[in-house]
């Protein structure tokens, strides 16, 4: 029997027999590692562990270390979940159950709700089949002996998955005890490297998340390889409930939901206060780098859709109007319209670049199934601009945008930021030879500017590549935010123009980018990161005046007409409620100031300072109070 040869990712290479499993030579790297390893990757491509090697190849280990082992630990634990289900509910259907962010969840079509009984007959049952360590095993199989399968065991849901598949494609199932499924894998050895898990609610979610077909029952759950990582993430699933930016929201009085506008949120006084801040502080860059704002119409007839491929390639997330036996659309974004305003003027080369940015509301169909809170809504607005440019220009436009949103995220503590470059999807718009154009360039301005990045391939926009930001809040978990993006196809299809220096005409380049992305997502996001506690500079009350008593009414409002006359934010407490009540209160609602003030304060003419989690800081003037703000405004905008 022929050796073949196994290359690891440090270089060094191993001898192994053809047939050898994938298991065989992990054993020789070392036993620790055996006793690690979920899965591998032979040449890029994820296999089961029992996977047998027939030729040379590069191999990388998956452990629970590895976000890809990970998500193979946890997508088998589905399917322990979705086994346990069958042996105690075998009326339920099958869907589907896939790894999500931390954790995973299952979909299944039962005809009764489970209870919090079934969760704890569910456990206890994955349980005795985790202690049983039963083999899973991997079995490719012809589409019509798939079909039968699951034809006999009645998992209809199935059959259509496999009769979706195209004919080329392997079908493949996985076994573990008497359960099958239907699955691409990879799925760890057996059923006893489950160590930990937790199953933690059910949600309603609709069968391939339209609306039109059958409501389902999914269950989410968590695994890990030791019981004290489960306890470390309930302590932390704990917190974010804490931080839920939908709880917050309603205790702060910042915005609300109706079911006559379904995921369109409306923004009390005080949300409304948060949000223009944000414009403001936008408003600010935008003069500094150079932006010049715009106002657009909202609903657009379908033609220009169709000329900038939207008809083709978002029709179904916009919303349509027929009006005058014509077809509109409210407008999911600003490029179409920024495209109309740069094509209605003569440029030269002399002008570019044309920088416009635009606060439009915009609208997307968002399936129900899908919205939730602030952080996936229907109804929205962005910090969004669009930039025309030279091809000499983009480099810089590109670093100078970096530069505003590395500045702006520092100043909001998000320190812990990773670069995604995505590439061209399956389904875009434009030529191959625009495609190659747009990556190559874009790819070597992330060089010249020395940015670490991770490509995703095949997640660009359909019209162009682009660079997204994914900060990772105080909980580490990862959220998108900001977007730079690419586009050499829009200015082709609107046949955009320039003069260049010789007398002849170009097509200018095109960036799309967004700092905060979507300003309602970035608050949710936001009001999670700090557990609803501003910075000075952006809540919505910076200072509160609490008089002790009735008595101090007047004083009261004299305080905080001079602090509003100084360009705070104020409200007044004159209740007729104890002070620490009010304290108490105020400590709720977060306000970063308390003034109190009382008969000494009045007779001094000064307050009694609080700051909100940290307490009593002693008594001031006026004035001096009005300079502590001032400095806790410039440190919290402090991009050092």
């Amino acid at each position: 029997m022929s050796d073949i040869r196994v290359t690891l990712p440090d270089g060094k290479q191993l001898k192994a027999s053809v047939g050898s499993t994938v298991m065989d030579v992990v054993k020789q790297i070392g036993p620790g590692l055996a006793r690690a390893a979920l899965a591998a990757k032979i040449d890029g491509q994820q296999v089961d562990l029992a996977h047998s090697l027939d030729k040379d190849a590069a191999l990388e280990v998956l452990t629970f270390n590895n976000p890809e082992g990970r998500e193979v630990y946890w997508h088998s634990t589905t399917h322990l979940m979705a086994q346990a289900i069958k042996d105690l509910f075998p009326e339920t259907q099958l869907t589907i159950g896939p790894p999500i962010n931390e954790g995973f969840y299952y979909d299944f079509d039962k005809p009764d709700p489970f209870t919090a009984e079934d969760m704890e007959r569910i456990e206890a049952r994955m349980t005795e089949l985790a202690r049983a360590d039963l083999p899973i095993s991997r079995r490719e199989i012809h589409r019509e002996e798939a079909r039968n399968l699951f034809t006999e065991v009645g998992e209809k849901y199935k059959v259509e998955m496999i009769d979706d598949l195209g004919p080329d494609e392997t079908i493949s199932i996985y076994e573990q005890g008497d359960f099958v499924d239907l699955c691409r894998g990879p799925h760890l050895p057996s059923t006893g490297k489950i160590k930990a898990f937790k199953l933690l609610n059910i949600a309603g979610a609709y069968w391939r998340g339209d609306e039109k077909n059958q409501m389902l029952q999914r269950i989410y759950g968590v695994s890990y390889p030791q019981k004290k990582e489960i306890e470390a993430f309930l302590e932390r699933r704990a917190e974010a409930e804490r931080r839920d930016h939908r709880k917050l929201g309603q205790q702060l009085g910042l915005f609300m939901f109706h079911p006559f506008a379904p995921a369109s949120p409306f923004f009390f006084p005080k949300g409304a206060r948060l949000y223009n801040t944000l414009i403001d502080y936008v408003r600010g860059l935008y003069k500094e780098y150079g932006y010049e704002e715009v106002i657009t119409p909202l609903i657009y007839e379908a033609g220009l859709w169709k000329i900038s491929g939207h008809y083709d390639h978002f029709w179904d997330e916009m919303f349509h109007i027929d009006a005058d036996d014509r077809e509109y659309a409210p407008k999911a974004m600003n490029c179409p319209s920024h495209c109309l305003m740069y094509a209605a003027n003569h440029h030269s080369y002399r002008d570019l670049p044309v920088r416009y940015a635009d606060f439009a509301r915009l609208h997307r169909h968002e399936r129900s199934g899908v919205t939730a809170g602030l952080t996936r809504v229907r109804s929205f607005s962005q910090d969004d601009a669009h930039i025309f440019c030279r091809p000499d220009q983009i480099q810089d436009e590109i670093q100078n945008f970096m530069k505003m949103l590395k500045d702006t995220y520092t100043m909001l503590g998000f320190d812990d930021i990773d670069i995604l470059l995505s590439t061209r999807p399956d389904h875009r718009a434009g030529t191959d030879e625009i495609w190659d154009r747009a990556e190559e360039t874009l790819t070597n301005v992330l060089h010249e500017l020395e940015i670490e990045y991770t490509v995703v391939p095949g997640e660009g926009a359909f019209y162009g590549p682009k660079v997204d930001y994914i900060v990772n809040d105080a909980l580490k978990r990862p959220w998108q935010l900001g977007t730079c993006q690419l586009d050499f196809n829009m200015p082709e299809q609107f046949k955009l123009e320039y003069i260049t220096e010789s007398g002849k005409p170009a097509r200018p380049a095109m960036i799309h980018r967004a700092m905060l992305g979507s300003l309602e997502r970035f608050l949710g996001v936001y009001i999670e990161h700090c557990a609803g506690a501003f910075p000075t500079w952006l809540a919505p009350v910076q200072v509160i005046v609490i008089g002790i008593s009735e008595h101090q009414t007047d004083y009261v409002n004299q305080i905080a007409e001079q602090l509003s006359q100084a360009g705070y934010r104020v409200e007044t407490d004159v209740r007729n409620e104890k002070v620490g009540y009010k304290i108490r209160e105020a400590e709720t609602m977060k306000i970063p100031f308390m003034a109190v003030v009382g008969a000494r304060e009045m007779e001094s003419g000064g307050v009694s300072v609080r700051r909100h989690g940290q307490g009593d800081l002693g008594s001031m003037t006026v004035n001096e109070f009005i300079q502590s703000i001032e400095a806790d405004v410039k440190q919290g905008m402090s991009t050092n």
